[in-house]
């Protein structure tokens, strides 16, 4: 094997290793569930760390980016500053507790009615 594919074998890997990473957290809002998450996706790239065959190896990168592609999600992370980027509190759990918000009791119009129509309606 040459030094010139051991080089992009490791930086393709690496690629894709982060790319799961950010795949899997995009799935994974608890931290806990997620580190957890990351160790198994972590010794699975480690259990082919040492694969010599070239033929072998890519046929591995090709299967690890069909499966990227199979489980990526419909509403990524990405971060605010880039393009696209979500933005701030994008899973955040609704209030608990009281309400301030009461649209029918600040309302300077509380005394209408509806108006149905016999035309067509």
């Amino acid at each position: 094997m040459t030094i010139a594919f051991q080089e992009h074998n490791r930086r393709v890997v690496s690629s894709l290793y982060r790319q799961a990473l950010r795949m899997t957290k995009s799935w994974i809002n608890r931290r806990d569930l997620f580190r957890q998450k990351a160790l198994e996706i972590r010794q699975q790239f480690d259990e082919n760390k040492n694969i010599a065959n070239r033929h072998e190896a890519e046929k591995l990168i090709r299967s690890t980016q069909q499966l990227l592609d199979q489980y990526k999600h419909p509403d990524p992370i990405i971060p605010s500053q880039r393009p696209g980027g979500t933005k701030f509190e994008r899973n955040v759990p609704p209030p608990q507790g009281k309400s301030k918000f009461r649209p029918l009791t600040n309302c300077p119009f509380t005394n209408f009615s509806i108006v149905v129509h016999d035309e067509g309606w």
